[in-house]
């Protein structure tokens, strides 16, 4: 039974209890069981509907999420190409027998094929037989019919300081030339700053006042000599006495080997540097160098960055060949100086020494005979000279071997002369005055056995070919217009066309030289020979 309570009264549920309600518990007197104001009465039951339920119900969400719509894309390709090509030759046309033949004549053609068959055979080996076209080598370039400056290369640096260039060499290319800076006149120019340049001849975009190669040298360079088959590899002697080998294609570090400053070194300037192969390695080369204090030194490159004595030579004045007169060195004097050397084409170990004093010597690698000399070296020091030359009347600044001949070489010196010497007498066979001052360089030509060039103190480049003249040159080129002397000059023995010169001026010229300079002629070799023993008999 449902009650409800109002202050402490409890109402039973229902009708009854509402009335109880309605009139705060106070009963109709009817009731039966309660005396006083408390009755008990029977009502009927209240009810309260619960709205919970309700608004639970209400509340509900349905909720949902959506991705961003998919894009999609089709593409298509196609390639659609197609070519056709035909080739057609003209129809051959028969070759038809003119009807003017008359193969009736075929009996007399086989006897004239017969009698004339002998006399044909013998002209044919007598042309066999015959050397008027020996030598002869078609040439179809353009024939150039004079000599011509193709570039006038320079280093401003080195020209702004007065320096000359003391010599010159092209690289085993013949695509670079290079070049020494150091002095060839009076004044004390022993700690002159020098350089070593080269240029790329090949190089698009030449530029003539800037080397492709600078190296700076601590002394004045008095020689140069490109490695034989090394492109960057140059050796160098200085008028300190040193000898260093640089690497060209090293800008940053170009120094390779030096031979620093010990009781091996020269004592005074180096003159001339060369590259030899090693006498057991062929592929291997060393440097000889050839200087003022008379010794001539074998250099291989050694760890450290030195350059290693291997072998040594000195001239001294009492061991020299007496075969003919020489004039008396001075009081005290033990030890004749190179100016100048040259290896033979011919005999490996054979070799031509020019001097201070004048005279040439022909040396030998293969000496045996110890040296007289106390000059102090790490190996001992043998005496080369075997045979002496007749003198010049000054010393000789130039030595040139024939590629052509095995006895014949050229000398030049101061007294304006060039001497054509043979290996098998001692006076000259032909002596030519070139000039009224000193001559400085001589080379022969690579490619023509009668041709070779000379350089002048009066700035001139001559040609001379012995086949046309053997008293005066063939062409002669101003290097120089104030006649300021050429101190060297290099053919290139690739581009056989080209002639290096440098001078007083600090200036390289590269000449393009002729076509008669270039082509071998008919019998000139014989020609060669033939001057040979007609003035050695």
């Amino acid at each position: 039974m449902a009650t409800c309570a109002l202050r402490g009264q409890l109402f039973p549920a229902g009708r009854a209890g509402a009335e109880a309600l309605a009139t705060r518990g106070i009963a109709s007197p009817e009731g039966p069981e309660r005396p006083g104001p408390l009755q008990d009465e029977t009502l009927g039951v209240a009810s309260v509907p619960s709205q919970w339920r309700t608004v639970q119900g209400i509340r509900g969400e349905t909720k949902s999420c959506q991705t961003a719509s998919i894009a999609t894309t089709e593409v298509s390709a196609q390639t659609w190409k197609h070519a056709d090509a035909e080739v057609q030759t003209e129809a051959p046309e028969p070759v038809s027998v003119p009807s003017s033949v008359s193969w009736s004549d075929g009996p007399g053609l086989a006897a004239f094929l017969r009698r004339v068959e002998p006399m044909v055979t013998r002209e044919l080996n007598k042309n066999w037989q015959s050397h008027a076209f020996d030598g002869f080598e078609v040439n179809w370039a353009e024939q150039q019919p004079t000599v011509t400056c193709l570039h006038t290369l320079g280093y401003p640096p080195a020209q702004a300081q007065g320096l000359h260039v003391t010599s010159v060499s092209w690289n085993t290319t013949g695509s670079v030339v290079g070049c020494a800076y150091g002095r060839l006149d009076d004044g004390d120019w022993s700690t002159l700053k020098s350089f070593v340049c080269a240029w790329n001849l090949d190089r698009r975009g030449l530029k003539p006042q800037q080397p492709s190669a600078v190296v700076e040298v601590p002394s004045a360079v008095m020689c140069l000599a490109f490695h034989p088959t090394q492109p960057a590899h140059v050796a160098g002697g200085l008028y300190s006495g040193e000898v260093l080998v640089w690497d060209l294609s090293r800008p940053e570090d170009p120094l390779l080997w030096r031979t620093g400053l010990t009781d091996d070194t020269h004592t005074d300037p180096v003159y001339q540097v060369l590259w030899l192969p090693e006498p057991r390695h062929s592929q291997r080369f060393q440097v000889l160098s050839a200087a003022a204090d008379g010794k001539v030194l074998l250099w291989q490159g050694g760890t450290g960055g030195r350059l290693r004595l291997s072998a040594g030579f000195a001239l001294a004045v009492q061991q020299l060949p007496r075969n003919t007169k020489l004039k008396k060195p001075p009081r005290g004097e033990t030890e004749v100086g190179a100016t100048a050397v040259a290896f033979s084409s011919f005999d490996s170990s054979l070799f031509v020494l020019g001097t201070e004093g004048g005279f040439p010597l022909k040396c030998s690698l293969a000496a045996a005979e110890a040296a007289l000399t106390r000059m102090p070296s790490s190996v001992p020091l043998r005496a080369p000279a075997q045979f002496t030359f007749s003198p010049h009347g000054g010393p000789v600044y130039s030595v040139s071997c024939s590629p052509f001949h095995r006895n014949l070489f050229l000398s030049a010196g101061t007294d304006g002369h060039v001497h054509l010497y043979s290996m098998l007498q001692a006076p000259p066979l032909a002596s030519l005055r070139l000039t009224h001052k000193y001559l400085f360089a001589v080379r022969w030509s690579p490619v023509r056995p009668l041709v070779f060039a000379a350089a002048s103190g009066e700035g001139e480049v001559q040609l001379f070919d012995l086949q046309k003249s053997s008293q005066k040159p063939t062409v002669s080129v101003k290097q120089t217009q104030d006649e300021r002397p050429v101190y060297c000059l290099e053919f290139n023995c690739q581009q056989t066309q080209l002639l290096a010169a440098g001078d007083a001026q600090g200036t390289v010229k590269v000449w393009r030289l002729s076509t008669e300079f270039t082509e071998q002629g008919p019998r000139e070799r014989e020609d060669l020979d033939q001057l040979a023993a007609e003035v050695a008999t």
